[in-house]
């Protein structure tokens, strides 16, 4: 069969694909950096697909869309959802995947540089997924790859594909969006996840409310960024003065391995827990969410209430990096 010709818009190089295979898509080769990256349509079409491939999941379990596709998923973090979840989702669409999660193992053990490890990893694989400790190392390997690269968090950055099965775990369990009071809670100056959220929810109609110690405040500068596109937002260190009017709980653990010192930590660590006492007094069908892993921010007393949505949270990220990974490699 004659195959086609495609030019790579980021290297200018021409790649011969095989004809009739789908190679189109907003996404289709490019990097996932940023949620900054993302416009409302965006987010309206990856939904789109994470709903078929749920759809196809639950009826089938697993199919061939990604078949001969490799994945290379780079942590030099530890990592449990986030590493799984890629690679029960390229495993999912009957792909295959190289997994790098011990990089003490790796030849990085020996001092290879970043942009070397990924020129490396790309001669093998299709697109790699990259978890760095470093803010800007997914922006750095990108400069080097020819390859797509995806950022599973770097460092205090971002951290976009969480971002985004945050935001569909609220679509999913609320119906919409627009209209929601979202209270962030917990450690909002390292936490990631809610910066990358916070920018995406600036996409719709949304009011925003953080909840943290002094220490652990929201960046001023997101906190302006957000300000500029006239988003309500709110902050206090008291859950109480907010909890009746929160549609969506958002809580994050205090990451003590951000902390240069142990005493800051340690005096921040427990500010809040979440009960079953103070989910009585909060909205009946309320959004109960948490990135993982938890280290005791709630308590397991409040698993069985239905509005603890932390585990479905689990699976649809499984959904939304299916979702992902297709049309990265032009197959949605």
């Amino acid at each position: 069969m004659t195959p086609t010709l495609l030019t790579n818009s980021r290297n200018g190089r021409t790649n011969h694909l095989p004809f009739g295979e789908k190679r189109d898509g907003p996404l289709f080769n490019q990097h996932i950096l940023s949620v900054k990256q993302f416009a409302h349509h965006d987010l309206e079409q990856i939904f789109a697909v994470a709903d078929e491939m749920r759809m196809m999941v639950e009826r089938v379990g697993s199919f061939d869309l990604l078949k001969g596709k490799v994945l290379a998923v780079l942590f030099y973090e530890p990592s449990t959802r986030t590493s799984s979840s890629f690679i029960a989702a390229i495993q999912r669409l009957g792909g295959s995947v190289i997994p790098i999660n011990e990089v003490k193992y790796s030849s990085v053990a020996k001092g290879e540089s970043l942009p070397d490890t990924i020129r490396t990893l790309e001669a093998y694989a299709d697109v790699i997924v990259l978890r760095h400790p470093e803010t800007g190392a997914a922006e750095l390997a990108a400069k080097y790859a020819r390859k797509p690269i995806i950022n599973a968090g770097d460092g205090v950055g971002e951290h976009p594909t969480q971002a985004l099965l945050d935001l569909f775990t609220i679509l999913k369990e609320r119906g919409k969006i627009d209209g929601a009071t979202v209270t962030m809670l917990g450690d909002l100056k390292y936490g990631r996840t809610v910066h990358s959220l916070a920018r995406l929810l600036s996409l719709y109609n949304v009011k925003l409310n953080y909840v943290a110690p002094d220490l652990l405040k929201m960046p001023r500068e997101l906190v302006q960024e957000l300000h500029a596109r006239y988003i309500a937002q709110s902050e206090t260190n008291s859950l109480e003065e907010v909890l009746g009017e929160t549609d969506v709980l958002y809580v994050t653990r205090v990451q003590k391995e951000r902390f240069a010192n142990l005493d800051e930590y340690e005096a921040v660590k427990n500010s809040y827990v979440i009960t079953p006492e103070i989910l009585a007094r909060a909205k009946s069908d309320m959004v109960l969410m948490h990135p993982l892993p938890r280290v005791g921010e709630i308590s397991e007393a409040v698993d069985s209430d239905p509005r603890a949505a932390y585990f479905r949270q689990v699976e649809y990220g499984m959904y939304v990096r299916m979702a992902l990974l297709a049309m990265v490699l032009g197959k949605a």
